[in-house]
């Protein structure tokens, strides 16, 4: 991996993890619930794990 994933993707991960709730973490950064799923997905993919499938199940 040559280049660091967007800053935008790392707050999005940052704040679901800390709040464990997309919803949570998109209202603390001013987004969609769905904004933010998609960005921690984008950075999945980038770094090649699922690092929160564990929360997305519950």
């Amino acid at each position: 991996m040559s280049q660091l994933p967007p800053l935008l993707w790392l707050q999005a991960f940052e704040s679901a993890a800390r709040t464990l709730s997309f919803t949570a973490a998109g209202n603390e950064l001013g987004v969609t619930q769905a904004a933010i799923s998609q960005r921690v997905r984008l950075l999945e993919d980038r770094v090649g794990r699922s690092s929160l499938c564990a929360m997305r199940a519950a």
